[in-house]
């Protein structure tokens, strides 16, 4: 009932800036926090920047990674700048406290996360 859907990743050199852009759709009534985070092979999952009432940054992308949401669009961004071979990784969208309606018009509140399939960011000369 609730599809989350990331782009914007590629490949770009160090140095270089990306924006990933993460929308959700359906009936959504209210989403309390939208996230991205970043895995790479063999490592956990990993949080990079929340938004809810305020904004979180993992230590590692203070001051280089920049998160904001549209509530109108339903759409949280994640702005990278001076990406480095580091940050290589398949970025996460995820959804925490979603409520949205059904099909027959039925409220339903999902703690979540609700996530999206991914997005390869590649950082590399």
């Amino acid at each position: 009932q609730v599809q989350v859907v990331e782009s914007g990743g590629g490949l770009v050199q160090p140095g270089g800036s990306l924006r990933l852009s993460c929308a959700a759709s359906g009936r959504i009534l209210r989403i309390d926090a939208m996230e991205w985070y970043r895995q790479v092979p063999g490592k956990e999952r990993e949080l990079v920047a929340r938004i809810g009432d305020r904004s979180d940054y993992a230590d590692a992308v203070k001051g280089r990674f920049t998160i904001s949401r549209d509530n109108a669009k339903k759409t949280v961004y994640l702005q990278m700048n001076s990406l480095r071979p580091e940050d290589t990784a398949v970025y996460y969208c995820a959804l925490e406290s979603v409520v949205y309606y059904t099909d027959h018009d039925v409220p339903v509140a999902v703690k979540g996360p609700i996530w999206g399939r991914g997005t390869q960011v590649t950082v590399s000369s």
